[in-house]
């Protein structure tokens, strides 16, 4: 038979120490009042009002290892019977090895192999693709988990860089099965790396090794460069759903459910209104957990889902862009 993959379980994990907007307001104000006043332009442009910190002896594996055990629960599948674990994350525990081998431990996916997605909020459509080419042709595969995991604040000057305003922690999953019908449909990707000196933590790795005077400098931190014009989403989210509907041999009218990274609600609206779509059908939580970075697809997926918007049959493409930039669309039919 022909074998497509198809999502057969989801789960999310979200930390409990709540930041909200005030409390970061104040840790701006500590420095300026003009700080404190962007927290409120953010706020307003966004639609973030708040995120959540996990606990400092914490690292990204904990947050994806608990989101993996809810996709699991909800699946009805034991960890030994994965076979594969791919992670999407730019927040990874260690430059290597890789989150996802760590995850896969602490789970106890003893058979699974496991690799990394380092597209940033590209990472979640990116890894269903690959994911879903992998069990159509190897007939070994029968249980794939795929996690988008983020913990950006402990890579960020939290309470010194307004732009950290943006980043909260958490983590979601997919559990994907087998099926003889649709399941995965199509992909589309972009990439520009031209943008790659734009936002990002660029000392550490090969290109500058981390140095006395690199961590005092703040160069082992995250940090916005250059903002990203806004044709970046406004533009590229149409088109990549646009590619990713052709690629499928589907219309646009067709599209049941549209997740798109979570990083400012007026981009959605803007980008849904490009694509001749009600709002209505792009689920956010933005409002409720901030921006999760590789984690916002998976679980405004998994929140969709748990709150009905998301049904059996239904087709759901998952758009996103993270740093670099890259871009990924995948779209499924809900099983």
């Amino acid at each position: 038979m022909t074998r497509y993959a198809t999502i057969i379980g989801t789960g999310r994990y979200i930390p409990e120490n709540e930041i909200t907007n005030a409390i970061f307001a104040e840790w701006m104000g500590e420095h300026s009042e003009k700080l404190a006043e962007v927290v409120g332009k953010f706020e307003n442009s966004s639609g973030i009002r708040t995120r959540f910190y996990a606990p400092d002896d914490w690292a990204t594996s904990d947050l994806a290892a608990e989101a993996a055990k809810a996709a699991m629960a909800d699946a009805g599948v034991k960890p030994e019977e994965i076979d594969l674990v791919i992670v999407g994350t730019d927040s990874p525990d260690y430059i290597t090895p890789a989150t996802s081998v760590v995850v896969q431990h602490k789970i106890g996916a003893v058979n699974a192999g496991t690799w990394d997605v380092g597209c940033a909020c590209a990472s979640f459509p990116t890894a269903l693709a690959q994911a879903a080419g992998m069990m159509a042709v190897n007939a070994n595969l029968k249980y794939v988990l795929v996690i988008g995991a983020y913990m950006m604040h402990k890579l960020a000057d939290v309470k010194n860089d307004v732009t950290a305003f943006f980043y909260g922690d958490g983590a979601g999953a997919a559990v994907l099965g087998v099926s003889d019908k649709p399941g995965y449909i199509s992909t589309s990707i972009k990439a520009d790396g031209s943008y790659h000196k734009h936002w990002g933590i660029y000392s550490g790795g090969t290109y500058e090794p981390a140095t006395v005077e690199s961590v005092e400098a703040g160069r082992t931190k995250v940090k916005l460069v250059t903002p990203f014009p806004p044709t970046v989403n406004h533009e590229g989210w149409p088109a990549r759903v646009r590619e990713c509907a052709a690629n499928g041999g589907f219309d646009i009218q067709d599209i049941d459910h549209i997740i798109f990274t979570q990083v400012n609600v007026k981009s959605i609206g803007i980008v849904m209104e490009d694509l001749g779509l009600p709002v209505e059908k792009a689920h956010y939580v933005m409002d409720k957990w901030g921006y999760m970075g590789s984690a916002c697809l998976p679980v405004a997926f998994d929140d969709a889902i748990k709150l009905g918007k998301i049904k059996s049959g239904m087709r759901v493409v998952f758009c996103g862009s993270g740093v670099g930039y890259n871009q990924a669309a995948t779209a499924f039919i809900m099983p």
